[in-house]
């Protein structure tokens, strides 16, 4: 069973053959109204069945837009809407929705659900975001970064801000695909231990600290998320942490000099980023919301055994 639950998981090979997929399905649909299937429609006659625990924009439309893309239909439900939101096991949800559907996509509170989903799930289950990761979006970060930078391997990327969900699949990542991997986060939001000494044991150049200066320099890619991510209670206290790990344009102007701007949306202007950079020509995030779509369709495809 092919899930797509985290980039760590994953062969090499595997993350490379979604990528190279990817690149290929949005060449191949240039000039097309988004409507239309792709000319294989590999996803004909599947359904994908989508749980959301968490509000969502860019997830539900690129995964909606992904899957019908693909040649097939989507079911879409918030959990509070499911027995799910009145306390019916999660097992026994999986064991349901395997009998009625082709694959399920969750966006999840707790990755630990993600996990047993799929354990009772006998068709693919996708992680659309956990507490944990968010291997659908750092798929389409990567993906952007090629698309204006080239080939990854070799190439510094700089993590800044609080070291979250977004920051884990970053991290999962760089072992895979041989990118450098600067963190530069307070010490009291740094990064999953567990996952930094997982990437140390698979050989990936990832670095933590705590000085955005040194993670910026001569970096090629510069990535932040918002402060304070759902769910988070901490709001004063992260404010006043993160406060200086804001990317501006000084800090920008420390990396190389062709260096590009990433950030997941959405964003919370003036805080861990500001309209001058957000808006400024450095900046791909539009490009790298796009890529959600066919990043997701080929992340479809290949649980489908497409790819």
């Amino acid at each position: 069973m092919r899930h797509f639950l985290d980039l760590w998981k994953l062969d090499a090979a595997d993350i490379r053959a979604i990528l190279d997929d990817a690149h290929a399905r949005k060449a191949a649909r240039k000039g097309w109204p988004k409507g239309k299937a792709d000319a294989d429609r590999p996803g004909d006659g599947r359904t994908l069945a989508m749980i959301f625990e968490k509000n969502s924009t860019r997830t539900r439309f690129s995964f909606d837009a992904a899957m019908r893309q693909l040649g097939g239909s989507v079911i879409i439900s918030n959990a509070v809407d499911m027995q799910l939101g009145r306390g019916e096991p999660i097992e026994d949800t999986a064991r349901v929705l395997s009998r009625m559907v082709d694959a399920v996509m969750i966006r999840a509170n707790v990755h630990e659900d993600i996990e047993r989903f799929a354990l009772a799930s006998t068709i693919p289950v996708v992680n659309g975001l956990s507490d944990k990761s968010h291997p659908c979006q750092i798929l389409a970060d990567l993906m952007t970064l090629e698309e204006h930078r080239g080939p990854l391997k070799g190439k510094t990327i700089a993590w800044i801000g609080d070291g979250n969900n977004v920051c884990a699949s970053f991290i999962h990542a760089a072992p895979k695909l041989g990118y450098r991997l600067k963190i530069a986060t307070p010490a009291i939001y740094h990064p999953d231990l567990v996952d930094l000494a997982r990437a140390a044991e698979q050989q990936g150049l990832v670095e933590a600290g705590d000085d955005p200066h040194e993670a910026v320099r001569g970096a090629d890619c510069i990535v932040t998320d918002t402060w304070v991510s759902m769910g988070d209670t901490d709001h004063d206290e992260r404010f006043e942490a993160l406060e200086p790990y804001q990317v501006d344009e000084a800090l920008m102007e420390e990396a190389a000099a062709n260096a590009v701007f990433l950030h997941c949306l959405p964003a919370h202007r003036g805080e861990e980023v500001t309209d001058a950079v957000i808006d400024g020509p450095q900046s791909l995030i539009w490009d790298e919301a796009e890529n959600r779509l066919h990043a997701q369709k080929s992340i479809l495809a290949w649980c489908f055994g497409a790819i």
